[in-house]
Parts: structure tokens; sequence; C-alpha cells
């Protein structure tokens, strides 16, 4: 258990450390790198000793998170471990001098540690983990100069190129877990019929894109802005291995419909991929081509019943690729460019590195006894043996071909040229690059040992099909050389160079279909809108406005005409019924008056008065009658 935690636990610690100290990233990432290719090496020593890990959280033993060591898992884990730290001792001598080295160096770790993380994942949740890790690392990575113009454009195409075919993992995981009932990867290996069927294709569709294979290949060589040790660990053990590692880990459940579609998707893929390498004019795009290529040839394998066989062209082609790669790193170094115009001669300036290129160059084509000599050998006696070698043996032949030709133009123009002058050699550069070269010549001949830890019984068809892969290899090597592409490739010629794309590639396939639907839907929307919302709805919003208008018209004239009845009462009222109420009141006070002054209290007065009035009624009484 130790060495699962160091091989895992060592780049994240040292990524850790990096950001919190941000000095010393050299020493660190060396550190981290080294302990983790330690705890990789251990534990493929005990796993080849037959014993299997299965490692859960201690705290959490229930939760679904799982990691699973065991031989197939460790190689894999070893594979990552050996090339990220010979890559990283590279980028040593390669970023020196780069102000943003702290940051570069702590997210190569984190990167290294999501690729290990996936490949000892033993369940769908911890493996989904780690496809998103890599993901988004990878973004980071491949953006890294992202102040260089159309570097952040390769970035984000590269991210939803991958993104967009990430959708089959899931689709995939949700059918197994669900079917199986369990999360683990290996309960779900069992899962047959539909089920299976329909998630092989799913898994199919999602390492397509991480593999870049057709129609998806178009992402990886726009891939090349990041820097060089960046492309070679993307390239070789990471993110675009990560698609062919899924297929291998999941192989004895697809079924026979899901593996034809496998071989047929990686053998178009190895050959259309492998003109385009042809025609390029830019090594690392080249190289890029040619990855593709070469993960079409495992798939391929996988669809032919023979994942040993792609597993071992998966550990070949990372030592290979990466090597081809930290030499194109150190031309470009010197001549400041890569494109092939630009390196001519640059293998000239550097003998040492154009030995070490050329010997990579060589494995790749599949010359013995390189160590690609014998993945390849394996995958075309899968192909001969399998019941799809009317079709697919042609395409992998066609496959090996075209890396032989690609390989050996890209060799003669980096030798033929003026040399001119190189730069100080870093001795951290040849010195990561120099060890890839010497797994590149002797990874081959342990492969039957592993074949036998691995239990695997691969297909073996006696002499002819080493003859073919030489006869072809080297066939490639020489037309390469000395035809020029476009005699080589003819009428082919124009549609590789503007990069084969089929179908109009990831935009023909996806972006123009979906910008085509979005373009009738929003036609759509202007329809319900003007048509079924907008035009009765402004009908009644204007009938509702002149009823609104209407009632205010109404409402106000009725406040109006209240204003003014109101105001006419209070002058009413303030003329009239007060005036006569006060009038009254004043009337009735002075008559008060008047009466009040007849109440005087004195008596004589009082008698006076009454007599005269006595009087005067005695008069009126006497004088009635003469004055009828």
């Amino acid at each position: 258990m130790i060495w699962l935690a160091l091989a895992l636990l060592s780049p994240l610690a040292a990524a850790l450390a990096l950001f919190a100290l941000r000095r010393a990233p050299a020493a660190l990432t060396l550190a981290g790198a080294g302990a983790g290719l330690i705890g990789a090496l251990g534990l493929f020593a005990v796993t080849a000793g037959g014993q299997t890990f299965r490692a859960a959280l201690p705290f959490l033993p229930d939760f679904p998170v799982r990691l699973a060591a065991d031989m197939l898992t460790a190689t894999l884990s070893l594979t990552v471990a050996t090339v990220a730290a010979l890559v990283l001792s590279y980028a040593v001598g390669y970023m020196r001098g780069d102000p943003e080295r702290v940051r570069f160096f702590a997210t190569t770790l984190l990167f290294v540690t999501a690729m290990q993380t996936l490949v000892l994942s033993g369940d769908w949740i911890t493996l989904l983990a780690a496809w998103e890790m890599i993901g988004f690392a990878s973004y980071l990575l491949i953006g890294f100069w992202h102040r260089r113009d159309g570097v952040a454009g390769a970035a984000t195409r590269a991210f939803l190129y991958t993104r967009s075919a990430d959708l089959g993992l899931y689709v995939a995981a949700f059918i197994l877990i669900g079917v199986a009932g369990s999360s683990e990867i290996a309960a779900t290996l069992a899962t047959t019929g539909a089920p299976a069927l329909i998630a092989g294709l799913s898994l199919l569709v999602a390492a397509a894109g991480k593999s870049a294979q057709v129609p998806m290949q178009d992402w990886l060589m726009r891939a090349m802005a990041g820097p060089t040790p960046v492309s070679a660990l993307l390239h070789s053990a990471t993110l675009v291995a990560a698609g062919a590692i899924l297929l291998i880990r999941v192989a004895p459940m697809l079924p026979a419909g899901a593996l034809l579609a496998v071989a047929l998707l990686g053998g178009v893929t190895t050959v259309v991929t492998g003109l385009i390498a042809l025609a390029e004019r830019d090594l690392k795009r080249l190289l890029a081509a040619s990855t593709s290529s070469q993960y079409g040839l495992m798939l391929a394998a996988v669809g032919a019943g023979a994942p040993v066989a792609a597993l071992l062209h998966l550990i070949a082609h990372a030592a290979i690729k990466s090597s081809l790669f930290l030499g194109a790193g150190i031309f470009q170094h010197d001549r400041e460019g890569t494109g092939l115009d630009v390196l001519a001669g640059a293998g000239r300036a550097r003998p040492g590195i154009f030995a070490g290129f050329t010997v990579s160059a060589l494995a790749l084509a599949g010359l013995p006894p390189f160590a690609a000599y014998v993945s390849k050998d394996a995958i075309l006696a899968a192909a001969l043996a399998s019941p799809l070698a009317p079709w697919l043996l042609p395409l992998m032949l066609a496959g090996s071909f075209l890396t032989g030709a690609y390989m050996g133009r890209a060799l003669t123009l980096l030798w033929r040229g003026d040399p001119g002058p190189a730069h100080a050699s870093v001795p951290f550069m040849a010195a990561g690059m120099g060890l890839l070269v010497t797994l590149t010549a002797t990874l081959g001949f342990g492969f039957g040992a592993l074949e036998r830890l691995l239990g695997a019984d691969m297909a073996k068809a006696g002499w002819i099909v080493p003859v073919m892969g030489l006869a072809v290899g080297l066939g490639g090597l020489v037309l390469g050389a000395g035809v020029a592409p476009a005699r080589l490739l003819g009428p082919l010629h124009s549609a590789a160079v503007q990069g084969f794309s089929v179908f109009g590639g990831m935009y023909g396939l996806v972006a123009r279909p979906a910008l085509g639907v979005a373009a009738r839907c929003e036609s759509l929307e202007r329809w319900l809108y003007a048509g079924v919302l907008a035009v009765p709805a402004l009908g009644v919003a204007a009938r509702s406005e002149s009823l609104e208008r209407w009632l205010y018209a109404g409402v106000l004239a009725i406040g109006r005409a209240g204003l003014s009845l109101g105001d006419r009462a209070r002058q009413t009222d303030a003329g009239g019924i007060d005036a006569l109420i006060f009038g009254l009141v004043a009337r009735t006070v002075s008559l008060g008056a008047r009466a009040r002054r007849l109440q005087s209290g004195l008596i004589h007065r009082e008698l006076a008065i009454t007599t005269l009035g006595i009087a005067a009624i005695v008069v009126a009484l006497i004088a009635a009658p003469f004055l009828v």
C-alpha cells in the first residue's frame, strides 16, 4: 500500500509545496517526480509478484471511491511515472529563465497526479473525477503562454473538443452503474447485451475525443502552442493516452458491435491522420498528426480483440513520441521555429540529438529491434487473426507505411540544408531525451515477459507478419525520404494539407449542424414571438390602452365636476346660508339687547309701562267701534 501512496501522492505533495513556497522549482519537481517513479516501480514489482490492492477512504469505507492496483494498472502507472520523470528533467533545462516556471512545474505535477489517479482508479466516480482533472490541467498547460497570439484560443479549442466528447463517458458510467448496481469498474465489466453495446459506443466517443480520433483530430495539432515538455507529456502518456487506456481497461466488456466500431474508427484514423502527417510543413504538427495515427493503431488492436497488443504499443509509443518531441524542442530552441523549412539542416548542427531523434523515428516506423517493432507486429498479427482482417489488415499496413513515410521525410529535411550555429547545450534537456531514447531501443526486449505477467495469449502469425511489417516500414522510409509528398499523395495531397477534415471535421459534424439548429430555433422563436405571442399581446395592449385612456378621462371629468360642485357649494354656503344664519343671529342679538333694556328691574318703570300698555288697549277698545 505504501507504494501506491508514494506513486500517487508524491507529485501532488511537490505541486502543493511549489504553490506554497514559490521557490526551488527544479529541486521540488525532480524530488516529486522521482519519488513518484520509485512508488510506481515498487507497485509494479509487488503486483508482478501476484499481489493486488484495493484501497478506499479509511474514514469512509463505504463511500464509492476506490483505487485499484493490479498488473494492468501498475504497468500503466509505471509508464506514466517514467515518462513524466524524464520529461520533467528535460523541462528543468527547457524552462530555465522563464519567470512563470513555478506555475508551470506545479501545474504539470498536478497533471501527472490526475493521470496517476485515472490509471489507478477502481471505480467510475474516481475515474470521472480524474478525467475532469486531466482536461482542466491540460487546458492550463496548453494555454501556459496565454499572452501570446493564438495560445488561449488553442487551449480553449482543445478543452471544448474533449469536453464535448466527455459526455459519452458520463452516459456510459450512468448505464454501467445502473445495470451492475455498483460503481466499481471490475463489477461493471460483467455487463452484457444492449447496455454493454450502448455503454461501449459511448466510451468510444469519449476515447475518440481524448485520443484525437477522426473526426475530432483537429484539436491536437492546434495544441502545439504550449511548451515542448507539455506536448511531450500530452502525446505520450497522459491526456491523449487516456482514451486508449479507457478502452484497454474496459475491453473485456465490449460486445462484438462495439469492437467493430472501435476497429473501424481506429483503422480510418490511422490512415487519415497519417496522410495529414505526411503533408505537414511543421515538425511539431507532423508529430501531433502522427500521435492520432498511432492511437488509431491502438484502437484498432482493441477492436481486433487484442487489448494487450494495444497496451504494448501504448508503452512503446510513450517513450518514442516523448523523445521525438524533446528532440524537436531542442531543434526549435536553436532555430526559434518549428517549420520544416526553418529546421532544414538543424540535425547536422546537433548530430548527437539528431542521432537520438533518428533512433526514435526508426522505432516508430517499426524497424527492429526497437520497441514499436514488437508492438506493431503484435497489432498486425491480431488484425490478421481477426474476422475483420479483409479490411482491417490493409488499413493497418497502410498506417504503418505512412508512419515510415512521414518519419523518413522529417529525417531528410532535418539533415539537409545549412547546419547553422547551435545554441549552448543544456544538460538536463539532453539527459532527459537520451534516457527516453534508451528506453525506445530496449523496451521491446521486455515485452515478452510483460505479456506473460499480464496473462495474455496474443495471436501468433509466424514469419508473415514480421516480413509485412518490416517491408511497409522500410518502404515508407525510403519513399518518404526520396519522394515529395505532393507526388506521393497525388490527388489526396490537397485534402491532406487542409487537415483532411472528414465531413468538415468537428465543425462540419457538430458545430455547423448545431448552428443550423440554432438558426432554425431562432426563426421559430421569432415566428412565435411575432405571430403567436407579440401581435395578439400588442393588440390586447392597444385596446387596453384605449380603455385605460377612456376610463382615465371619465374619472378625470367626474373628479373635475365634483371639484366644481364642491367649490360652488362652498360659495353658496358662504354667501347664502351662512349670511342668513349670521343675520338671524345678529337680529336676535339686537332684539335681545333691546328686550334686555326693557327688563331693567325698576318697578316704577315696569309699572309705568304696564299702565301705558293698559291705557293703549283701553283706547283701542273704545275707538274700535268708531273705526269700523
